[in-house]
């Protein structure tokens, strides 16, 4: 059921028809877009589970371009994770690898076109870019300080983006730096000028970058459903007169 679901929003992206879903856009444009770099037209109905794609070019939705090679990049976060910053022992990253990629829930989601796989990409990505961010403590404001943090924020965009149980992985970053900044404001060796440096620092790349790559996601998602749709009677008769197609399409709405 969820891939019709999630097949559907992908073709109308393709087809710049305007929707309304409980989730963020950016994973369901990311399987437009997957759908559209491989040929597919947008045309498949999905109307119900199990129905045939026949002719449709649906194998770049479904995988190939995208939910394989992200499903992939998550063995190597995950090994990554381990083996370069918590661990610190080869046979637990390779360990933490093989559970994941034999393991038949993930596999079965890399299959079919879902938002799953795309959000536990941002996900370990978010913690990652964490560990590794700490890792690069004791150089502060070095230039991969700057890129680890700037990452961070990056991935918490992202997993916000795909769907709101990405806020857990923005509650796990935000308990971790407030522990930092606690820890810091605890040394006496630093003046407070330099505290408030690296609290700044973290409100541009944890809070304010975040939120404006946030932002942009649903900049890009009204700018490419510019066509009447079926999501059109959750917003204002305002907002319908821009969009193609509709019955109040270019006509003066008063306030």
């Amino acid at each position: 059921w969820d891939e019709t679901h999630f097949g559907k929003m992908g073709s109308y992206y393709i087809n710049r028809t305007f929707f309304f879903d409980v989730h963020p856009p950016l994973g369901k444009m990311l399987i437009g877009l997957a759908g559209y770099l491989s040929g597919y037209d947008g045309t498949f109905p999905f109307q119900k589970p199990g129905d045939r794609y026949e002719q449709h070019n649906y194998v770049g939705m479904r995988g190939v371009r995208l939910y394989r090679l992200v499903s992939s990049w998550l063995a190597l976060l995950c090994f990554s994770v381990q083996i370069l910053e918590l661990s610190k022992s080869l046979p637990a990253a390779l360990l933490t690898a093989f559970i994941l990629i034999f393991d038949t829930g993930c596999i079965t989601l890399s299959q079919y076109i879902l938002l799953d796989p795309i959000l536990m990409f941002f996900l370990m990505g978010a913690v990652l870019s964490m560990v590794k961010c700490n890792s690069c403590a004791d150089r502060p404001f070095s230039a991969s300080w700057w890129f680890w943090l700037s990452l961070t924020g990056v991935n918490l965009a992202g997993a916000m983006g795909v769907k709101f149980v990405g806020l857990f992985v923005v509650l796990l970053v935000g308990l971790n730096t407030i522990y930092d900044l606690w820890d810091l404001l605890g040394n006496l060796s630093l003046s407070l000028v330099m505290f408030g440096k690296h609290f700044l620092a973290r409100v541009l790349c944890l809070i304010l970058l975040p939120l404006a790559l946030y932002t942009a996601m649903f900049a890009v998602h009204f700018t490419v459903l510019n066509k009447s749709g079926p999501g059109d009677g959750f917003f204002s008769s305002a907002f319908q007169s821009q969009l193609v197609g509709n019955n109040l399409h270019n006509v003066s709405v008063p306030e």
